[in-house]
């Protein structure tokens, strides 16, 4: 097991939300990961970023941890939810809330409600 992956693994487990994205939730690097980070900033959820560009290794490695090819990456108590666009659908479709509350996550159901009806 490599360094990146060891330092992946303990992220994912010893943080309830990690997105992993291009840059940081304060100053996002692609449209993909400014989304994602736009979502859950306006949902109030306490996430920690991963700024994949900072560091080759976990760029590639959190693709390989995946099994998945691109980033954004969000993480929930350890499990990999998706990116860009399968969150951007739990978000439309009321899921994601459904997820965060089953997990214990605390959010805000009001800007949740919000951005459904912005999108609607």
């Amino acid at each position: 097991m490599s360094n990146a992956e060891n330092t992946i693994r303990e992220t994912v487990t010893s943080n309830d939300v990690v997105l992993f994205m291009k840059g940081t939730k304060a100053m996002p690097q692609c449209g993909f990961s400014s989304r994602v980070a736009g979502v859950l900033n306006f949902m109030g959820v306490d996430y920690k970023d991963v700024n994949v560009l900072a560091d080759e290794a976990i760029r590639q490695g959190i693709k390989d941890f995946s099994d998945w090819p691109t980033i954004p990456q969000l993480y929930v108590k350890g499990e990999f939810v998706g990116g860009c666009d399968i969150v951007t659908e739990m978000t439309l479709s009321g899921e994601l809330d459904q997820m965060l509350e089953a997990k214990g996550i605390a959010f805000d159901k009001e800007a949740a409600e919000k951005i459904r009806e912005a999108n609607a």
